[in-house]
């Protein structure tokens, strides 16, 4: 696979801070449509959509990429911990006909757009599939049953872009004290407040029917010293609560209306730098 052309010269990498977690069956289109927080029935076989899972309260859980593969079949690719969220979301199988397990897929990226994936149509060649992860920040494409080498530096440059993007569903983020809004998630049609219930569906309708939220997900850049693991202080008593990390770099929530100037903790000094855009996909939306 390293040596396909259709990357060009760029070569795969494996991405081990990423797993796919399956759900099949009659009713795995219903049940996820029931837990998840987008339209899942929205999704046409051969398709994929930014998802994820919230408690009662509308705090996120876990974040990923929803593969539709057919009319029983659906893929999600995640930075949480699967052995841990596959036995969750089985408590709430009850009567339904759907198995929820861990395949045995590997995970790689490259720095390159694959020729036939696009925005958020999946390309599969033999048994690989491909999603488009391009956006402004760069080029890039999600492979999923590529056996391909280990490279830690490329791996930790997919998740700034995931960051950069706006994107917080990376390894060891800290997710489960907000709300969809909080993340800035409707920046990816991530979520749906139209398409009836699902955990923690009320609280995110509100929010957007009532008001928008007083706090957003704010991308810093380190300019100086080394990341904090506490929270940042910025001009005129403004705070921000880093909740995911790669690089140089740190997504974290704020206020919504807040100074500018320069933010610290410690001896760290960072700025914040506008998100990229490019990641929303075609004919979603938040609704």
């Amino acid at each position: 696979m390293s040596d396909n052309p259709r990357y060009g010269t760029k070569q795969p990498f494996a991405l081990h801070g990423l797993h796919v977690m399956r759900l099949s069956g009659r009713d795995a289109v219903a049940f996820a449509q029931a837990q998840f927080m987008n339209d899942v029935t929205a999704l046409a076989p051969g398709y994929w959509q930014w998802n994820g899972w919230l408690d009662p309260k509308g705090r996120v859980q876990a974040l990923f990429q929803l593969l539709r593969i057919d009319a029983e079949t659906l893929l999600a690719v995640t930075a949480s911990p699967v052995d841990v969220l596959a036995p969750a979301l089985r408590r709430f199988v009850f009567r339904s006909k759907v198995a929820i397990d861990l395949p045995d897929l590997p995970v790689a990226g490259v720095f390159a757009r694959g020729r036939e994936a696009a925005d958020d149509r999946i390309a599969s060649e033999g048994d690989v599939l491909e999603l488009d992860l391009s956006g402004d920040a760069g080029e890039r494409t999600l492979l999923l049953g590529v056996e391909a080498p280990a490279d830690p530096a490329a791996e930790q440059e997919w998740s700034v872009l995931d960051l950069r993007h706006g994107w917080p569903g990376i390894p060891d983020a800290h997710l489960d004290a907000w709300t969809p809004q909080q993340l800035s998630l409707q920046r990816f049609a991530a979520f749906s407040v139209r398409k009836g219930c699902y955990p923690g569906q009320e609280i995110v309708a509100r929010t957007h029917f009532l008001g928008r939220a007083k706090r957003e997900a704010v991308l810093f850049e380190l300019v100086h010293g080394e990341l904090p693991d506490g929270p940042l202080h910025g001009p005129e008593g403004a705070t921000a609560t880093p909740m995911a990390r790669a690089g140089n770099w740190c997504l974290a929530v704020a206020s919504c209306e807040r100074p500018s100037g320069d933010w610290t903790s410690g001896n760290a000094v960072l700025v914040e730098r506008p998100l990229a855009d490019g990641r929303a996909k075609a004919g979603t939306s938040v609704s």
